[in-house]
């Protein structure tokens, strides 16, 4: 019932107005379905060099090769050209401040990933402060992802400033019940807006149910098998074979579940077991996990 969505400064920036219209279209349609929708405004995930236009082709069999950072490397520590950043923040969230079909504002995926570190805390600092300027009814929040020293400054600021608890755990059982107890301790409510990763010991089967049992919110990472490659482990080599094993995404193409058991898991424990699939399912677009509007 809810999906989370990367946008990007690029795209304000060449044409606010087209912009907004487009994550407008987006909610209605999310909003028929009864869906609601996660954005995220700023990633320092993978690749540093990006243009507005068409975008490359996937490179065959590697893991999410067009992921791109947002604002990059060029933005990131020049304060002084922070301008479009702040106008893209508070034009974004100013528009849709009050706009339910918004579930939640993700400021800033993954912080001080690419080697960053607490080089990216003056940015998340502004961003968080320009968010706040725009006055939105719904919560803020920026995940923390990684608890090594390195980051323990910003992961700090991130659970101090933030409305809901986010996080994100690709590891097996024993880590999330880890993550989760330390985010619960927080007293604010908790969701973990990345898991699931087949090969990484992160399944269905074992994270989702604790995370019912704790009342965490669960978004996991990937939907339906399309551009962005992701039945691929991270850091695949190019040209290699489909795994028989996928490492995120639940769809084929043709809508159908890649494993049936976890299409029944997910639907009793969401309460839907009274919902079967359709005999035939009806073909799915690709994922919205990626930025894409």
């Amino acid at each position: 019932n809810s999906v989370r969505v990367f946008l990007h400064y690029l795209l304000w920036q060449q044409d606010a107005g087209g912009f907004l219209r487009r994550l407008e279209r987006f909610l209605e349609i999310a909003d028929r379905h009864h869906i609601g929708t996660m954005f995220v405004l700023f990633d320092d995930c993978w690749n540093p060099k990006f243009a507005p236009g068409p975008q490359p082709a996937p490179r065959p069999g590697v893991h999410n090769s067009g992921w791109i950072q947002c604002p990059g490397p060029g933005l990131l520590e020049s304060p002084g050209r922070w301008g479009i950043l702040e106008a893209y923040t508070k034009g974004v969230v100013g528009f849709f401040r009050e706009d339910r079909r918004v579930l939640a504002w993700d400021l800033y995926n993954e912080p001080g990933n690419s080697d960053y570190g607490s080089r990216s805390l003056p940015l998340v600092r502004s961003v968080f402060a320009w968010a706040r300027a725009a006055s939105p009814a719904q919560p803020l929040t920026a995940g923390v992802w990684d608890e090594s020293k390195d980051l323990a400054e910003l992961n700090r600021f991130q659970v101090e400033q933030s409305d809901i608890i986010s996080f994100h755990s690709y590891q097996a059982r024993a880590d999330a019940e880890k993550r989760i107890a330390a985010m619960k301790a927080l007293g604010r409510p908790v969701v973990c807006t990345e898991y699931m990763a087949r090969t990484a010991g992160s399944r269905f089967e074992e994270i989702l149910p604790l995370f019912k049992a704790h009342d965490v919110g669960a978004m996991n990472w990937g939907f339906v098998r399309g551009r962005t490659q992701t039945v691929f482990p991270w850091g695949s080599k190019e040209g290699g074979p489909e795994p028989e094993v996928w490492f995120h995404d639940v769809l084929r193409p043709d809508g159908a579940p890649s494993l049936p058991a976890e299409a029944d898991l997910i639907r009793r424990l969401a309460g839907k077991i009274g919902f079967p699939p359709a005999a035939t399912p009806a073909p799915v677009r690709e994922p919205f996990h990626a930025w894409a509007l």
